[in-house]
């Protein structure tokens, strides 16, 4: 599983190309196609657009298929908020310091929870065979109303703040670990299929 996005590479931080503090969504949507064919002919059985430009699910399908990867899967990152709770992660990589401006011009509002089932359609109509939903926690009723409304597997996101925050409560003595466990079946019981989790090299522990 690759992700795809532009972040690891932009000197501003931004998840597409910029000009004048806007990310160019057309233009960064061509760079993405190359991308994931690139992913795709190294091996990649599934392709996790985590950009959120508009159109890129449909584009990178029929471009998959036209090349002959049409066992390749998408992972739509259709539902990722502009959050506080990405910052261990932004400084863990050194993006946080580049950021220029924000990403509201392409991540969506935490306020609204009907752009998700709007976003999630679109990216099913194009050919979207799973999608995710990030962050995790704060959004658990996102979760459960994408689960409600499509028959596809939806994916929870766990990011850095929710992870950082529940180790340094635990490693003061505030919680037990036992809530590790406990944040992560709140996903599954709000519908989740799956759980992306920094935890995930350690959860077998827990559930012994």
């Amino acid at each position: 599983m690759c992700d795809v996005a532009l972040d690891p590479y932009t000197s501003h931080g931004h998840d597409g190309l910029l000009k004048s503090g806007y990310v160019l969504n057309d233009e960064t949507v061509e760079v993405l196609i190359n991308q994931s064919i690139l992913q795709a002919e190294m091996g990649c059985d599934v392709l996790a657009p985590s950009d959120m430009m508009d159109g890129r699910i449909g584009k990178i399908r029929k471009i998959l298929d036209k090349k002959g990867h049409q066992m390749v899967q998408i992972l739509s990152y259709a539902v990722k908020y502009v959050s506080n709770f990405y910052g261990p992660f932004r400084d863990a990589v050194g993006s946080k310091g580049l950021l220029k401006g924000d990403k509201k011009n392409y991540q969506m509002d935490f306020r609204n929870s009907h752009e998700a089932l709007r976003e999630v359609a679109l990216d099913i109509k194009e050919g979207a065979d799973m999608v995710m939903v990030k962050p995790g926690m704060p959004y658990l009723d996102i979760i459960r109303i994408v689960k409600d409304n499509f028959k596809i597997p939806v994916l929870a996101y766990q990011v850095s703040g929710e992870y950082s925050l529940l180790s340094n409560s635990i490693k003061k003595g505030l919680i037990d670990k036992n809530s590790i466990l406990e944040s992560l079946i709140s996903f599954k019981r709000a519908g989740a299929s799956a759980i992306v989790s920094y935890y995930a090299d350690r959860i077998d522990k827990l559930i012994i």
